[in-house]
């Protein structure tokens, strides 16, 4: 069992950004956070959450977590205690800018034992491009200080694919990043999408496949596994890895999905709506084939992979030849894709029998 809590207050939007969130809304944070709390007791009955089936992981997501005092937080925490699974993760997002020492200092009393820095890079004139509101020095700044606090584990978000981008560009990036106490980085590829300021420059998004290539060499030469197509770590995220695993998770906040079963909800991505009614959702069925193709699409691009008991005799004979020509990996009755950028095609080649 997951727990996903969406806050969607941001002090800028990025320009490659279509995340629910919002830089005008500030005001509402007080009354989002009590909404927060009513949408959470129902969620406790409805995924039926207890000391023998217990939050496994949770994950504070934006939006800008960094922009709501950790005193906000308490009294969602306080309600959560009691279901916390031993050694539960608890990872917050926060952008270097707003991630002081006295809100990294609250949510580590809190409970939080996970940050991930939204850094995107370590260039302050790729910053600019990509909108962020941080420069390099906070971002340095902010993971130290989280390190010397306590944190036990500490992400980082890189990005490239960006016009401008070079090797030596994100070589500079990396040896940052691996010069800093971290454990994780996730690589995510510029994608232009809609309702974004990059959205009437889609040139501004020019991946090359060799840089990629190398840049995934690069990092896993430094002993950052890559556990999926974007994420690397000497530590796996256990909350990444429940929603490769298709674990149930509790989705709260506007914007947030849950996921029980064959259903998905979806509460409000109004944030004025959500404040007054918090409970209101839509809800989602999944059909089985849905569900599969799911299965397939996610297990494929992760370290998760496949179990042969989902496939028909048809999808498993097209698995048998993907592993006889080199594409798949068989072990311990699930099928594996050891190259991750290849794993659409393989989705799709599997599905497609």
């Amino acid at each position: 069992m997951l727990l996903y809590i969406h806050i969607p207050f941001c002090d800028s939007k990025c320009s490659y950004c279509a995340f629910n969130s919002y830089v005008d809304k500030f005001s509402l944070r007080k009354a989002y956070m009590n909404a927060l709390i009513i949408q959470l007791k129902m969620e406790l009955l409805r995924f039926k959450v207890t000391t023998d089936n217990p939050i496994e992981t949770v994950f504070i997501g934006g939006g800008t977590p960094s922009t709501v005092e950790p005193s906000l937080y308490r009294p969602i925490f306080e309600m959560i205690d009691p279901y916390l699974a031993q050694g539960c993760e608890i990872t917050s997002e926060a952008n270097p800018n707003s991630a002081t020492r006295s809100w990294l200092e609250g949510m580590f009393e809190l409970g939080v034992n996970r940050l991930s820095f939204g850094v995107q890079s370590f260039n302050n004139e790729k910053l600019k491009i990509l909108g962020r509101a941080h420069n390099t020095q906070h971002a340095l700044q902010a993971i130290r200080t989280a390190a010397a606090i306590g944190y036990k584990h500490l992400s980082i978000d890189l990005i490239y694919g960006v016009r401008g981008d070079t090797k030596a560009l994100l070589k500079a990036d990396m040896a940052q990043a691996l010069a800093l106490p971290i454990d994780h980085i996730s690589l995510y590829a510029l994608t232009i999408e809609e309702e974004t300021a990059f959205e009437k420059t889609p040139e501004m998004a020019q991946e090359e496949l060799e840089l990629t290539q190398w840049l995934f060499r690069e990092i896993t030469s430094k002993g950052f596994e890559q556990y999926e197509i974007s994420n690397f770590g000497k530590y796996r995220s256990r909350h990444n890895l429940g929603y490769w695993e298709h674990k149930p998770y509790i989705g709260l906040g506007s914007g947030a999905v849950g996921f029980l079963e064959n259903r998905r909800y979806y509460p409000s991505t109004s944030v004025d709506h959500y404040v007054q009614h918090p409970c209101e959702m839509t809800t989602e069925e999944i059909t089985e084939n849905a569900l599969l193709s799911e299965k397939l699409f996610l297990g494929f691009r992760s370290c998760v992979g496949v179990d042969k008991v989902f496939l028909t005799v048809k999808q498993n004979n097209q698995a048998e030849m993907l592993c006889q020509e080199g594409l798949l990996i068989y072990r311990d009755g699930r099928y594996f894709n050891p190259d991750f950028l290849l794993a659409d095609e393989i989705a799709l080649r599997v599905e497609g029998f």
